[in-house]
């Protein structure tokens, strides 16, 4: 893709590579957060609405219990909560900003509502294909595609939600993760996706340990920390 140097061409390549396994993967678990918010009691226009403005799941999540129980202690904890969850974005960002090759950081403001794990992690991998002044029109195309088509899913799944059981929706949540996991074995062959591995499965004891609250939280910033130093005292090396 490297050849391709016009926006609006790097723009349908982002769009069609959406569509791919990449999509299938966020249409079941947006399937399962439309049938979740249906259980809790709340409207359809409610599920898209949560989908398209906070577009991450875990957020999402938090705010579905928190709207099911009416906001038993205000929106404001929920709020934050959600804010919490998805602090996860920064330090994406922080990675991927870089690599767009755009000299003017203000062109970057349209990209930033699509910076979620499945645009981010299908960019990284895509990025060193794609000439470096059309990556953000690739990103746009994927991202803007992934977004619809995560709030269709949504939809979706409000209307089928009678058709799926408590075991099918939590199997459903976890098909976007499991294809994350997927692209990061797929790159075993290099070095940091083999650190982030090794230091993620080490570190996923601690949420045997550590209380459900924080288990997770502990995990993910143990493990990647331990990568990062990892990652540095080689190249020091």
């Amino acid at each position: 893709m490297g050849s391709v140097t016009s926006s609006r061409s790097a723009a349908l390549f982002g769009a069609r590579d959406a569509v791919g396994a990449a999509g299938v993967a966020m249409a079941a678990t947006f399937l399962a957060f439309g049938a979740a918010v249906r259980e809790a009691g709340l409207s359809p226009g409610w599920a898209l609405l949560a989908c398209w403005a906070i577009y991450g799941m875990p957020g999402q999540l938090v705010l579905v219990q928190a709207a099911s129980t009416g906001f038993v202690g205000g929106i404001l904890p929920a709020v934050m909560g959600a804010i919490a969850v998805n602090a996860r974005f920064l330090p994406m960002a922080i990675a991927i900003t870089p690599l767009f090759g755009v000299a003017e950081r203000k062109r970057l403001i349209p990209a930033i509502p699509f910076i979620a794990v499945t645009p981010w992690a299908a960019a990284m991998r895509a990025f060193p294909e794609i000439a470096a002044s059309v990556r953000l029109s690739w990103f746009l195309g994927f991202g803007l595609t992934s977004w619809v088509v995560a709030g269709f899913a949504a939809l979706a799944g409000f209307y089928v939600a009678g058709m799926l059981d408590d075991h099918a929706r939590a199997a459903l949540l976890f098909v976007n993760p499991l294809y994350y996991a997927l692209l990061l074995a797929a790159d075993l062959d290099k070095p940091a996706p083999r650190r982030a591995i090794l230091c993620g499965a080490a570190a996923a004891g601690l949420t045997f340990i550590l209380p459900s609250s924080m288990g997770l939280l502990a995990a993910g910033i143990t493990g990647g920390t331990a990568a990062f130093l990892w990652g540095r005292a080689r190249g020091k090396r």
